[in-house]
């Protein structure tokens, strides 16, 4: 059994792995418009593509396409959304700052120079 998140001790919109969970590999307390929400978010033990990459198999390709396209609807949502979440965590973010060895990384708000990615990586040492 998964341990009991304690919301108030969550930052608010910072995705943090849960190693020790049955199902879910996310966990994040998303907060938009003075409303707090724990959303559980990612299949544990799945692989996803990260940014797409130069020489990227085909397969990934239609992995990254096919999720994009079951859950366009619920991304668009935003952050109270899992969809939202798993989508910013698993599939951009921690590619672009982990594989990137230029002064600019892509992220899902566009690029962003190093200092801020650098500001991300640290943050993602909490999630790996």
């Amino acid at each position: 059994m998964a341990k009991q998140v304690d919301k108030k001790a969550m930052a608010c919109n910072k995705p943090r792995r849960t190693p020790s969970h049955p199902k879910k590999s996310h966990v994040v307390k998303a907060c938009e418009g003075g409303k707090e929400k724990v959303i559980r978010f990612g299949e544990q033990g799945a692989s996803t593509a990260g940014k797409p990459k130069a020489g990227e198999s085909a397969k990934m390709k239609a992995k990254r396409k096919s999720f994009k396209a079951r859950h366009g609807k619920n991304i668009a949502k935003g952050k109270m959304s899992a969809a939202y979440w798993a989508d910013r965590a698993k599939w951009i973010i921690l590619a672009a700052v982990l594989s990137g060895s230029g002064a600019m990384y892509e992220t899902g708000s566009g690029f962003q120079n190093t200092e801020i990615a650098q500001g991300v990586q640290s943050d993602l040492r909490v999630w790996v």
